[in-house]
């Protein structure tokens, strides 16, 4: 059963979808594709619990700098 079955913040619809999460830790940056319940109306994402500890292992790594077992995409700028 889902923890919600309306939209906690209007009311719409959720449906189920694969989605990309941007996570930063440190000056490192990751993108991690989850599935998570997406209303349908505005667009609120719910993450599962065992998502939500797998984000912020992702950001402790990132902050040490424990990224051997990352794939490297490119790299980012910031711009002045």
């Amino acid at each position: 059963m889902k923890p919600f079955e309306k939209c906690p913040v209007c009311g719409g619809e959720l449906v189920e979808k694969e989605v990309e999460k941007l996570l930063r830790g440190g000056a490192n940056t990751a993108v991690v594709k989850v599935r998570a319940e997406v209303c349908l109306q505005c667009g609120e994402r719910l993450y599962s619990v065992e998502t939500v500890r797998r984000f912020e292992q992702i950001r402790q790594k990132l902050a040490r700098s424990e990224v051997d077992e990352f794939i490297l995409l490119g790299q980012t700028y910031q711009v002045a």
